[in-house]
C-alpha cells in the first residue's frame, strides 16, 4: 500500500500543506473499468519528473482504481464528477477546500452550474486565492479578481478541443505560479522539463 493512502480510501485528508510546494492538477480521465482508456504513460512520467508535493484529481475519474494509481504519486486530493459512480461520490466531497502556506485553493468538478467556469467562480471567487475546477474539458487560466481559475482540460478526452491538458502549479513564497500543459500525443511530453517553474509553455508539447 501506497504510503500516502489512508486506510479509508486512496485520497488524503491532508488538507494543509507546506511552501513552497508543487501540485499536479488532473481532470476528466474518464477511465471505465473494463475499457481500454487508461491515464497515458507520458502523464505519470511528467508527474513524476516534476517530484510533486501533492496531486488533485477534479472528479469525472469514473473509476476508484485511477486514484489508487495517482496516490502512488503524491498525497492526493480528489473531488467527483457527474460521471463518477456512487462509490467515489460516497468517498469524496463535492468541493473541498485546502492551503499551501498562506495561499488558499478550492476544487470542485463544476457539473453543478450552468457552466463550469460560472459554478467556480459562484463558489469560490473572492473566498480563495485559486479555484481548480474541471468538467469542461477546455483548459484555463483565468483571473477574476483576486482569484485565479485554473482548468487543466482533460488528460485523455479532449472532444471538441484542440489539445489534451493537465497543469502543474508552483507555489513559492507565497507566489502561486499555475502552468498549462496541453498536448495532442502525451509521449511530446518526455520533452518537458518540469525540474522548475517556468520551464513549461501552453503548447510545448504539441
Amino acid at each position: 500500500m501506497s504510503r500516502y493512502r489512508q486506510e479509508w480510501g486512496p485520497a488524503t485528508s491532508q488538507r494543509r500543506f507546506d511552501d513552497p510546494c508543487t501540485i499536479g492538477v488532473i481532470s476528466d480521465t474518464h477511465v471505465y473499468p473494463g475499457g481500454r482508456r487508461r491515464i497515458p504513460d507520458g502523464v505519470i512520467r511528467l508527474f513524476e519528473r516534476a517530484k510533486l508535493d501533492l496531486l488533485v484529481h477534479l472528479g469525472d475519474v469514473n473509476s476508484r482504481h485511477v486514484l489508487e494509481e495517482l496516490a502512488e504519486l503524491a498525497p492526493l486530493i480528489a473531488v467527483p464528477g457527474n460521471n463518477d459512480d456512487p462509490e467515489l461520490h460516497f468517498m469524496l466531497t463535492e468541493t473541498t477546500r485546502f492551503q499551501v502556506g498562506e495561499r488558499t485553493f478550492g476544487a470542485l468538478h463544476g457539473h453543478t452550474g450552468r457552466t463550469a467556469r460560472q459554478e467556480a467562480t459562484k463558489r469560490f471567487v473572492g473566498k480563495v486565492d485559486c479555484v481548480l475546477f474541471g468538467h469542461s474539458h477546455k483548459p484555463l487560466i483565468e483571473q477574476v479578481d483576486d482569484t485565479i481559475l485554473f482548468n487543466p482540460g482533460s488528460a485523455t478526452d479532449r472532444r471538441w478541443n484542440e489539445h489534451f491538458g493537465i497543469g502543474i502549479i508552483w507555489v513559492e513564497e507565497g507566489v502561486i505560479y499555475p502552468e498549462l500543459i496541453v498536448y495532442k500525443d502525451p509521449d511530446h511530453l518526455d520533452n518537458i522539463d518540469v525540474s522548475s517553474r517556468g520551464d513549461t509553455q501552453p503548447g510545448d508539447a504539441t
